[in-house]
């Protein structure tokens, strides 16, 4: 059988609640290793929050990070990291020129934190642990200077997040991208450049294993996986992602993240 590389997204997709990684999934990802694949994680989320799940399924693959922003591979000194960021005077200009829509806002380098305001709401979006360093205030005092950000993320005001994402459309065009999280969270603005996306990602991950494209499973839920799921040779989407992404799987699952949606489709996978 020829080896496979399986992308695996955390959020609504690999785990069944923020931070439960079930048993049985655990033992049956582990169980294709030894048999040759190869798994690696795709997330929105700081390499602070999802090394845990790295190592539980002892991977020896790189870690990718904010959409693609960040890929590490800390066990291999011979890889060298890849950190796409969102200019710092850019940062600067869009808070300045759309802070009257702006309710509160954060971006991070690594894995410290920028906040404008840390309270209660914002604080469970900062994933402020595993040695996070957080600054708070103003963004023009707080973020160092000559260094960009991993993306940026806005809380707008409600019902003025487009009037946000207007401006960096209107102002930067081909350069920056924003992305509404959708449903309950509309009002959340994420800003991010356009080489920022999980499918550039997996293929750097693919062409550095040593994988073909077509021999890419990946798994997903939201719009930040559209491209990964459009790269992989096999793109499957939740029972409960969201339909711009089952419009572009190859397969839709009938089973949530919940439902162990992952391991019933490469059981029947692998089984063919």
């Amino acid at each position: 059988m020829k080896k496979h590389l399986i992308a695996l997204d955390l959020d609504g997709t690999l785990l069944y609640d923020w931070l439960t990684l079930k048993d049985e999934t655990k033992e049956y990802l582990m169980e294709l290793k030894e048999h040759g694949h190869k798994l690696v994680i795709a997330t929105g989320r700081p390499y602070r929050s999802s090394v845990k799940y790295h190592q539980l399924l002892e991977l020896d693959t790189p870690l990718i990070n904010y959409n693609g922003g960040l890929i590490t591979w800390k066990d291999n000194p011979d890889f060298e990291e890849v950190n796409v960021l969102v200019d710092r005077d850019a940062v600067l200009d869009i808070f300045e020129n759309t802070k009257q829509y702006i309710h509160n806002a954060f971006c991070e380098i690594k894995d410290d934190i920028y906040v404008l305001e840390h309270t209660d709401e914002i604080h469970d979006y900062l994933h402020y642990f595993n040695g996070a360093k957080l600054f708070t205030g103003e963004f023009k005092k707080t973020l160092p200077t000559n260094q960009g950000t991993n993306g940026f993320i806005i809380i707008a005001n409600q019902g003025e997040g487009h009037l946000i994402e207007e401006y960096v459309a209107k102002h930067y065009p081909d350069k920056l991208l924003t992305r509404n999280w959708g449903s309950d969270q509309q009002y959340i603005i994420e800003l991010y450049t356009p080489k920022t996306n999980k499918g550039l990602a997996i293929k750097h991950v693919a062409d550095t294993l040593g994988i073909d494209r077509q021999n890419i499973i990946a798994f997903g839920d939201g719009s930040n996986d559209i491209e990964m799921l459009e790269y992989a040779g096999t793109g499957v989407a939740m029972k409960n992602a969201r339909e711009e992404l089952k419009a572009v799987a190859d397969v839709t699952l009938p089973f949530s993240n919940t439902e162990n949606g992952i391991e019933q489709f490469l059981k029947r996978y692998f089984k063919q």
